[in-house]
């Protein structure tokens, strides 16, 4: 149980975005087939540059556990003809198990017999089974986006050069489409050796690190922060820290090396994020800034090598950027000679979608569907309408058609020295956002309407057309858009109608024909899917996603809230037997015709003691209710649990007599209505 695995895989630099997933694929396939090949081992270490993906294991078996397992096969009844031989049933069963008629039996289970058998199987070397299992964990990763190369038929992110196998000092000659493994690893690219052997996990981790390759993502990145730190700190700054920038950088280099680059300090007139995004979005640089978090006119790259020249490095980054910022400032310049009016014209030329018109068409719906909305919540009527009709003009700016992250910004930025409101230019910012999951959200109610209708129309419009997310296939990002806008209604507490909001967006699409009523319909299905997944993450039960969706309430922080309140409540000992009473109302609820409750027709005593309960019951939790009590509601209505099992023990709900059956089934559906307010608890799932 002492041995190891070291199993590296060399291949072409890998785009960053890719190579954690791939880690995490490699790490899941590998656990798995272990596991299901009997292999018992420690741990499994992932490490990854931009040229290798490497596992090691711990503490591997030296061989499979062997495998004794009882198969049952038909009953007797079945396996046996009546002269005593075996049917096509139980021939069946042996040939498929490999077996002949002394390696079975019969065996009573529960007073019936069945045919068994037990099969069992000598453990293999672990180096025999790793023959087959290595090849298949790489095989099975999935890319969004991979490639074939040089014939071969496997698909992977980028080819695959080299494989390193060794099981503690011997080489496993693993073949992956004539790929086979050895003991032979490389440098980095440029600093290293072509040809490195390898004899152990010591020698060549000891081995890499003298070629100048930092195995170790984590201590790379540690390496590249503390570096970018110290730079900062020589020029009398900080970094401008982005974490996936430095996640990114940590996957395209093998050897860390920083340093600082200068530029014109004619650049910082520019808008700040002008001046970042070519940094960070173009050239991967840390962008620095003083105390108050203002640019000052320096840069930090991440160099994949030493420090050997480095000053050249260092011109050849500046004359990048600086090209890349000259560009920003002509474009800045050109685009600052006319208002917003001027490029939101231009939009008639750009199309949204080829049914769905124009960019100018998008812009105009939304600019009527503010109005529609506007006195319904807390904004601004005219900065709002004015935020909606200048919300798109920036994208036929030409800053933003050299750098479309910019998008929204640029909008604001130009609205504020064209003199709009800063309400409005702000609005124009916000309507994008959120852009990305755990991005911010809008902080004005006009910047968070209008991000909601502009993802509404995007919606509604696709689904008018027939276009919508199937499996994991989403073009135009309507996912991402629904959520967005769940997250806008959540974390700032607007309470909104989703069919009614569908409905009043879709009345703009008057150029295409479509059912409304089947959209809206597939749209408010589309929400509560997403919802339900928003849920999910969160920490709620499935089943108390169904019971809180399933009552009318609109707003969802109110649902979140509850659905959390639900959540913990129902985990207490007696929930079950309370469940069992409350379905019973449920079932027979639906059979009611009318919720009209004559007392005069009450015929036992427990009739008369529930319903003079549940209208006590049902004013508390009505005041429990506006008060968002979700939990002391709950409470309140379990303690009708107590005459409710005693009216079903006493009374036979369907009476033969029409009239005294439909009160009782009204009783029932009043206190299902009751209990509606909070959720539908039959929905709950219970043992």
């Amino acid at each position: 149980m002492n041995n190891y695995l070291l199993y590296e895989i060399g291949v072409e630099e890998m785009p960053a975005r890719f190579v954690e997933s791939t880690l995490v694929q490699l790490k899941k396939n590998l656990t798995k087939d272990l596991n299901e090949k009997r292999i018992k081992f420690d741990e499994i270490n992932t490490y990854a540059t931009p040229r290798r993906l490497v596992l090691i294991v711990k503490g591997l078996a030296d061989r499979q556990s062997n495998l004794e397992e009882e198969l049952r096969g038909p009953s007797k009844k079945i396996a046996l003809a009546e002269d005593g031989s075996f049917t096509k049933a139980a021939l069946g069963f042996m040939r498929g198990k490999g077996l002949d008629e002394k390696d079975v039996y019969f065996k009573d289970i529960k007073g019936t017999e069945y045919l068994f058998a037990t099969i069992k199987e000598e453990g293999l070397e672990t180096s025999e089974v790793l023959m087959e299992v290595l090849p298949d964990i790489v095989k099975n990763v999935v890319f969004p986006k991979s490639m074939r190369w040089g014939g071969r038929s496997m698909r992977f992110v980028r080819p695959i050069r080299w494989l390193v196998a060794l099981m503690n000092d011997t080489v496993i000659p693993v073949d992956l489409e004539g790929i086979v493994a050895s003991n032979i690893t490389v440098g980095h690219r440029f600093l290293g050796a072509k040809n490195i052997e390898v004899n152990s996990i010591e020698e060549y981790l000891t081995k890499l690190k003298e070629n100048y390759v930092i195995l170790d993502q984590d201590l790379r990145k540690k390496m590249i922060l503390d570096q970018i730190n110290e730079v900062a700190k020589s020029v009398g700054g900080n970094v401008d820290m982005d974490e996936e920038l430095l996640e990114e950088v940590t996957y395209i280099v093998e050897y860390p090396t920083a340093f600082y680059g200068e530029f014109d300090r004619e650049y910082l007139e520019l808008p700040k994020e002008v001046v970042k995004t070519p940094m960070k979005a173009h050239q991967r640089y840390f962008p620095v800034i003083d105390n108050d978090g203002e640019l000052l006119p320096y840069f930090i790259a991440v160099r994949n090598g030493n420090s050997h020249k480095i000053e050249n490095v260092k011109r050849g980054n500046e004359k990048v950027l600086e090209a890349r910022l000259a560009d920003a400032l002509f474009f800045f310049k050109e685009d600052t000679l006319h208002d917003l009016e001027y490029f939101r014209e231009k939009l008639s030329s750009v199309v949204f979608q080829e049914k769905l018109g124009t960019l100018l068409d998008k812009s105009e719906r939304l600019c009527n569907i503010s109005k529609k909305l506007e006195d319904s919540y807390d904004v601004d009527n005219d900065k709002i309408e004015r935020a909606a009709y200048l919300c798109k003009a920036d994208l036929v700016t030409n800053m933003v058609f050299e750098f479309d992250e910019l998008q929204g910004y640029m909008g604001m930025e130009y609205s504020k020295i064209k003199g709009e409101d800063s309400v409005v230019s702000k609005a124009i910012f916000e309507h994008y956002l959120p852009r990305f999951n755990g991005d911010i959200v809008p902080s004005t109610m006009e910047g968070s309407m209008l991000s909601i209708i502009d993802k509404m129309d995007t919606i509604a419009g696709f689904f008018a057309i027939g276009i919508t997310p199937t499996g994991s296939a989403d073009p135009f990002a309507l996912r991402r858009q629904c959520l967005g806008i769940l997250t806008i209604l959540l974390k700032n507490n607007i309470e909104l109608d989703v069919a009614s909001l569908a409905s009043i967006v879709l009345d703009e699409y008057t150029n295409i024909e479509f059912n409304k009523e089947d959209v809206i319909e597939n749209i408010v299905i589309f929400f509560n899917e997403r919802t339900k997944n928003m849920f999910k993450d969160m920490g709620i039960r499935y089943d108390v996603i169904d019971a809180v969706l399933s009552q009318k309430e609109k707003n969802i922080l109110d649902l979140y809230t509850r659905a959390e309140a639900i959540n913990k409540w129902i985990n207490r000992d007696s929930l079950t037997d309370m469940l069992v009473a409350f379905n019973r109302v449920s079932t027979l609820a639906e059979k009611s015709q009318s919720k009209v409750i004559d007392k005069s027709l009450f015929v036992d005593e427990s009739e008369g003691k529930l319903y003079k309960e549940f209208l006590v019951v049902d004013k508390e939790i009505s005041e429990l209710m506006s008060q968002k009590e979700y939990t002391k509601s709950l409470d309140e209505f379990a303690t009708l649990k107590g005459s409710i099992d005693n009216f079903f023990d006493s009374v036979m709900v369907m009476d033969d007599d029409e009239k005294i059956k439909n009160n009782r089934l009204a009783l029932l559906d009043n206190i299902y209505s009751s209990m509606l307010q909070i959720c539908d608890l039959s929905k709950i799932v219970y043992k």
